[in-house]
């Protein structure tokens, strides 16, 4: 491997905990969005944009997900064997977070009224996805993104291995 490839492959660890701290960010201000004292308390409809941007962080963390047991676990997984179990309990954690992200595109999607309930069980969800995401997103960090420095320069970028290019 040239000192070039490995550069890159060093890369593609940063690139991933980019890619987390801009999920943390966006998860941040989609909590903040629920303290937005137009809609706190009022009875008035949740707002369009606060269910868009709770759709589209659902999106954007399902393309995550998906590129990482698509492309990066199973690139991990050749170039470091001994990483399967944890890539499969990833995998697995993968499908915990799919689970959430459904039934927060589900709250979402019905919570156009001024139901405040419904409001609130949105925001109970989307509490509990930060929750669970940091525990994951904090341990995948741990487990791989020193391995990711083993994958040889043929790797594909890191916007394909993470299903988002880091700003």
């Amino acid at each position: 491997m040239s000192l070039h490839d490995s550069d890159r492959s060093q890369a593609l660890g940063a690139a991933l905990v980019a890619v987390h701290d801009e999920l943390r960010t966006h998860l941040d201000l989609l909590l903040d969005a629920f303290d937005d004292p137009a809609i706190e308390g009022t009875g008035r409809p949740l707002p369009r944009s606060l269910r868009q941007h709770c759709l589209a962080f659902c999106a954007v963390v399902t393309r995550h997900h998906t590129s990482e047991d698509n492309t990066a676990f199973p690139a991990l997984a050749t170039a470091v064997p001994e990483l399967a179990p944890v890539l499969a309990e990833l995998a697995h954690d993968h499908t915990l977070v799919a689970d959430l992200l459904g039934r927060i595109e589900r709250l979402a999607t019905a919570a156009h009224g001024a139901d405040t309930a419904a409001r609130e069980a949105l925001r109970g969800e989307v509490e509990g996805l930060a929750s669970v995401l940091e525990s994951h997103l904090r341990w995948e960090e741990r487990r791989i993104v020193e391995a990711l420095g083993r994958l040889d320069g043929a790797t594909l970028p890191a916007a394909e291995m993470f299903g988002w290019a880091p700003r």
